[in-house]
């Protein structure tokens, strides 16, 4: 246990999922997802050491004659001298696999793992309905038997898999959905590859990638952020050149249809309604559309969320995740130049806006750490935004409102700057006009507290008492 929170970055709550799955007294179907590149497989073979009843990954682009290849070699990997000949259907190969584990001693669980099993599934190959047959059939019934899967393709998992209405309805057991790291484990992570950079310097790094475990793994020691980021996403043929095409790709089925509801939602900063969206994106409104929005809100590309007092069903679906937002902001215009893009745009004012909104994203996906900071971690907390009504005649937008259960709503403004900022009188009063707009607007009879988040502090003068906290990045990083 300690050996395998050495060697992980962060992920306490994966670990005590995983030591849960272990000492069940039953069988366990898990399936493990989350986004390309955020560090699935490292997490589950960390875990279990690479020790394994049976491991199989399951190949790019290929067919199923080359998949039952693979899944033979795998088995004779593992038969210690028995050797398994080549299956012709995937049923044939699930029972070889069963043969294989009814044969092997063991004092533990005997663990399955299969990854990237959305590569092995091919039209009329019955790969699904096979597994089907070895769970229900034999698996199930062996109290010692954990059979993970794995894969990046969410939306095949969530069909197949998670939602799947045949003989798998129900079946899994547990799943395990991996996130991007925090600020915290982002410099922790960075840390433990001899790279140190300043905190804000970590928060921009974030801002841009997202908390990715393998875009960070891309970082070269010894040279500045702006540096990394030239060589990664805008140098001719840099290291993630083509990410984001592969990121959608690798993630959904017919992945231009999602990176259609992206590309919208990425020139609206507060989001679109679904009407919107539909008449943004030119698609149909039905079955499909709904599930591509709920599967990027699954995979912690947007959010649904509704303004603050609105009643109806009607809310905006928001871009939340910072890559996304990054690649359209500048890669998709201007990468590939081979020109040191990045350096140069430090201090422009076209950074210094991307970084004003970027820094809003990190702060509404650090809430929790907002929450702790301002004492109220314990408080039932509700997160909106809000913008007046089009009919209003004081127009506001506020863009994190935290609602407490103690009778107090936090409005908070967000400001990613290079010192202690400093409050002039034109944004005090703009502050003071948007409490009250939002309050008329709401009619809110709760205590109203302005908060600032920002990177190092407040600046005291005679408008800064307009505040009645400041959150600054040290209190993000924990």
């Amino acid at each position: 246990m300690e050996q395998v929170q050495d060697t992980l970055i962060g992920r306490e709550n994966e670990i005590k999922y995983l030591e849960t799955i272990v000492s069940s007294k039953e069988a366990e179907f898990v399936v493990v997802y989350g986004r390309r590149r955020v560090g699935k497989t490292f997490l589950v073979n960390t875990y279990f050491h690479d020790k394994y009843a049976f491991k199989l990954t399951g190949l790019a682009m290929k067919g199923k004659r080359e998949q039952l290849a693979n899944f033979t070699t795998s088995l004779n990997r593992y038969a210690n001298g028995k050797k398994y000949t080549k299956p012709r259907t995937w049923y044939e190969a699930f029972d070889e696999l069963r043969d294989l584990l009814e044969t092997m001693q063991t004092d533990g669980k005997r663990v399955i793992f299969i990854d990237e099993l959305p590569w092995m599934d091919s039209r009329g190959g019955n790969l699904v309905s096979a597994l089907e047959h070895f769970w229900n059939d034999w698996a199930v019934t062996q109290n010692d038997i954990v059979l993970i899967v794995c894969g990046s393709a969410t939306s095949w998992i969530t069909k197949k898999i998670l939602k799947n209405r045949g003989g798998l309805h129900n079946r899994v057991t547990q799943k395990l959905y991996i996130r991007p790291f925090t600020l915290a484990e982002c410099k922790q992570y960075l840390n433990s590859r001899g790279i140190l950079m300043e905190d804000k310097e970590i928060a921009e790094c974030y801002m841009i990638m997202g908390g990715i475990p393998f875009y960070l793994k891309n970082i070269r020691r010894g040279a500045s952020l702006s540096q990394n980021v030239d060589e990664m996403f805008f140098a001719e043929k840099g290291r993630l050149d083509d990410e984001f095409n592969a990121l959608y790709a690798s993630l959904f089925d017919k992945s231009e249809n999602y990176v259609k509801v992206i590309s919208a939602l990425s020139s609206k900063n507060k989001g679109l309604s679904r009407d919107e969206l539909i008449k943004a994106t030119k698609m149909e409104s039905g079955g499909v559309f709904t599930t591509i929005l709920q599967e990027l809100i699954d995979c912690d590309f947007i959010r649904y969320y509704h303004s603050y007092g609105n009643k109806s069903k009607m809310g905006l679906y928001q871009l939340i995740d910072p890559f996304s937002l990054f690649y359209y902001k500048f890669i998709k215009k201007y990468g590939g130049t081979d020109k040191p893009f990045w350096q140069y745009q430090i201090g422009t004012r076209q950074h210094d806006t991307w970084a004003g909104l970027a820094f809003e994203q990190l702060c509404l996906n650090h809430h929790k750490q907002i929450e702790q900071a301002l004492g109220i971690s314990g408080v039932l907390t509700e997160v909106y935004s809000w913008t007046t009504p089009h009919a209003a005649e004081e127009k506001a937008q506020i863009d994190l409102i935290i609602k407490r259960a103690d009778k107090v709503v936090n409005i908070f403004e967000m400001k990613f700057y290079d010192g202690d900022y400093s409050m002039k009188k034109k944004d005090y009063d703009d502050m003071e006009r948007r409490v009250r707009a939002f309050r008329a607007a709401n009619n809110i009879r709760m205590a109203i507290h302005p908060v600032l988040v920002t990177t190092f502090g407040l600046a005291n003068n005679q408008y800064s008492n307009v505040f009645q906290n400041t959150v600054t990045l040290k209190d993000l990083f924990k």
